[in-house]
């Protein structure tokens, strides 16, 4: 399995590489100019000087290798001397001093490091799409153990027709339903996150937790809806194999068949489905995130993508590539967890 996973990660290197010299060409293709939003009363001959500083004048391949030299060098030092000097986690390190002033990746629309763009964002990311997921998945396995352990039951038909309901319905129609209902009707719940606000001690988290109700509840749906089918599905093709009824004739309990022997089995494919989901929760919810008004990683992704921002659009756009090889590996690292019969020889 060490091997294996060495294996992957060498050649996970150059399918990164080639997929950011994608990213990067396709963007290159994109119409628009950045400096459009610059005000006329500013000369030509400033706007010209403003082209240069952003690296607008220069050649594609120098741009995309100066993007290299920035994202893989530059910026993993800026982390460790923030590592060592400002993180009470990692205080007993010696401060170190790697970065000495280079140009770092800079978004055309703030002026300001990408990077720092992005670590503002993560935590309303994760605060939102990272718990809307946990909560989807820890409602969605139990639905789906249950349903199809009890298929074609009043259970079973009510879980599918609640999940064709989170199938069919996108976010940007259940997100307002839900804030006409619930903040503006019945006056329960806030209609716009609140961005700003810090938890600092109970009333606040009490707070936090109520401007967080109405997007879970909106990502919440679907994610249940996609994984308690996919595991109801997986557990009826395990309830039907020859060593279930061997488990039931030996005389274990029906718990221990069903939660022990059945679900372990069940759960390969669905580690796939949760494990290639979680790239999503740092990609952000675009749609969701415009609704309520979270500023987050999709929000300002899109935000980007509006203003032609080429370093922004494609520094987290490699992110979530990054993200998505990487739980690639987790889960055919996992495949090997659950079944003992998988071997990567």
């Amino acid at each position: 399995m060490l091997t294996f996973t060495i294996r992957r990660l060498i050649l996970s290197v150059p399918t990164l590489l080639f997929i950011s010299l994608a990213i990067f060409l396709l963007l290159q293709l994109a119409p628009g100019d950045p400096m459009s939003q610059v005000p006329l009363t500013v000369p030509p001959e400033v706007k010209e000087k403003m082209r240069q500083a952003l690296g607008l004048g220069e050649p594609v391949h120098v741009q995309y290798w100066k993007w290299m030299v920035q994202f893989f060098w530059i910026e993993p030092q800026v982390f460790i001397d923030w590592l060592t000097r400002e993180s009470t986690l990692f205080a007993w390190l010696p401060d170190t001093s790697l970065y000495d002033g280079q140009l770092r990746m800079i978004s055309w629309q703030t002026r300001g490091p990408v990077m720092d763009l992005v670590v503002q964002s993560l935590p309303q990311t994760l605060w939102v799409v990272g718990m809307s997921y946990v909560v989807g998945v820890l409602i969605a396995l139990p639905i789906g153990i249950y349903s199809a352990y009890r298929h074609y039951s009043v259970f079973d038909q009510a879980g599918t027709f609640v999940t064709m309901i989170g199938f069919s319905i996108p976010p940007f129609f259940t997100g307002p339903l839900l804030i006409v209902i619930f903040a503006v009707q019945l006056d329960w719940f806030p209609s716009v996150y609140n961005t700003v606000h810090q938890v600092v001690d109970w009333d606040s988290f009490v707070i936090q937790l109520r401007q967080m109700i109405l997007p879970v509840m909106v990502l919440a749906l679907q994610t249940t809806a996609q994984i308690s089918r996919y595991m109801r599905s997986a557990m009826l093709d395990n309830l039907n194999q020859d060593y279930v009824r061997t488990a039931r004739a030996k005389g274990l309990k029906e718990g221990v068949v069903v939660m022990v022997h059945v679900l372990r089995n069940s759960m390969i494919p669905v580690i796939t489905v949760i494990a290639l989901g979680i790239p999503s929760i740092f990609g952000g919810a675009i749609i969701t995130e415009n609704v309520f008004k979270v500023n987050g990683l999709g929000y300002q992704l899109l935000i980007a993508l509006f203003a032609n921002d080429i370093p922004t659009v494609m520094t987290f756009t490699f992110i979530f590539a990054i993200l998505i090889v990487l739980f690639n590996l987790i889960a055919d690292v996992l495949y090997g967890v659950l079944d003992p019969r998988i071997r990567y020889d």
